[in-house]
């Protein structure tokens, strides 16, 4: 399984996003959509425009936006 995780620095979802898939042996991509135009870019037209953090793709299928009670 491929894996991106979408995030920005300092998010806690983010970190808590990671620490499920570090902690489960799952590798992952980790995609810094704050301060990088082109991921920015890529995670909207995954999301239809949703900024929100973690979104987070398994395979290049959008799994879930966000972490905690969403997606």
């Amino acid at each position: 399984m491929k894996v991106k995780i979408y995030t920005k620095p300092g998010c806690p979802y983010c970190a808590k996003a990671r620490e499920f898939y570090t902690g489960n042996g799952i590798a992952f991509e980790d995609l810094n959509a704050q301060d990088n135009l082109k991921y920015r870019e890529q995670m909207l037209e995954l999301t239809g425009g949703d900024r929100t953090v973690p979104t987070i793709v398994e395979d290049g299928k959008l799994k879930q936006i966000g972490w905690e009670g969403r997606g």
